[in-house]
């Protein structure tokens, strides 16, 4: 479903509250097309989506360049040690 923006609604959400109010977070994505992003320690790790939804993102090039996008600012950046020149 679409906002009054025309675009879908995106929130992003810590793993505990998912863990907390998981059916009311269902009950949205289900209901109102909702997109949540499931951060754990602060670093997003999962987007919870509806099937249909999904289902339009697969047939909808422009929509999957949109969550292509979302992914890519989300995606996490490890920098574990340090890089050895020898």
């Amino acid at each position: 479903m679409l906002n009054m923006e025309g675009t879908m609604t995106t929130k992003s959400i810590a793993s505990t509250q998912v863990q907390n109010h998981f059916g009311q977070i269902l009950d949205d994505v289900i209901q109102n097309g909702t997109r949540y992003i499931i951060k754990r320690r602060g670093v997003p790790q999962v987007i919870f989506l509806g099937l249909s939804d999904f289902d339009r993102l697969l047939a909808d090039e422009g929509e999957r360049a949109k969550i292509e996008n979302v992914i890519r600012e989300l995606q996490p950046v490890y920098d574990l040690g340090e890089t050895v020149v020898e």
